[in-house]
Order: structure tokens, then sequence, then C-alpha cells
């Protein structure tokens, strides 16, 4: 069975790790390998910062080492700028992320985000984590 490819902005993933999280069901399907998690160096370098900054520099060396070391990462190097977002310019990384890997979703609770999804080309499929969940 081919699995999807999936993006996860930095935001839904924060929501997803807590074990009591209503989200938590998300990244358990992520590591049942429901999903395929694809990120890139850039992705990765924001996840570790921004779960430094939210938790401790200790999670977020584990969180980073579950996602690398899991058979359902797949690893991008976006050799490309889209610049498709204007607001928030590093936001770019996921959306050239999500169109190097040919990604079925893009997952982002980020208003930001509204650009990529009104974009008719390259075409990326933006959707909340509220919806993920509903598509699992």
């Amino acid at each position: 069975m081919v699995k999807r490819n999936v993006v996860v902005d930095t935001n839904c993933l924060l929501m997803m790790i807590p074990t009591r999280s209503p989200w938590r069901k998300v990244w358990d399907a992520y590591r049942e390998g429901k999903f395929v998690m694809c990120v890139s160096t850039g992705v990765l370098d924001e996840y570790h910062e921004i779960l430094s900054q939210k938790a401790s520099p200790s999670v977020a060396e584990n969180i980073i080492q579950a996602i690398t070391n899991s058979p359902f990462t797949r690893f991008f190097s976006p050799q490309f700028r889209f610049e498709i977002i204007k607001q928030d310019p590093d936001d770019n990384k996921f959306v050239d992320l999500a169109i190097v890997a040919q990604a079925e979703y893009l997952v982002s609770n980020d208003k930001h985000f509204e650009e990529a999804r009104a974009c008719p080309f390259p075409s990326v499929n933006v959707v909340t984590l509220s919806e993920f969940a509903h598509v699992l």
C-alpha cells in the first residue's frame, strides 16, 4: 500500500505531541505508519528550535530523533523556492517541501497558508489539523 506523503507545519506538530492532546491520535497514526511525514533540513531545524523553546532542548532532541529514525519519514531537499507565501516568507519552506514531496496534504493551522491554498499553480492541498485528523 502506498502511504500518503504529508507535510506538518510546526504549529500542528506542537499540538500533536502532548500525550493528553486531542490531536495525539495524529502523532500516533504517524508512528503506526498510517502516513509518511515529509521533512527537509530547514523543517527539522525549525521543529528543533520551536520545540526547544516551547518544551525543552531534551524534548526537542527526542522528537527530532523519533522523526529522523522513523521508517515513516521521507527526507527531501527542495532546490527551488516558489515564494508563494508573502506575509510570512519563513513558511515557504513547508510549501516548497510539500511541492517537491508531492504531498497529499500540508497540515497547518496558520492563516498565512491561505496564500498557498489560493494559489492555482503549483497546487498545494493545505488542510487544518482538525481536517487531517478527520481524514485519518
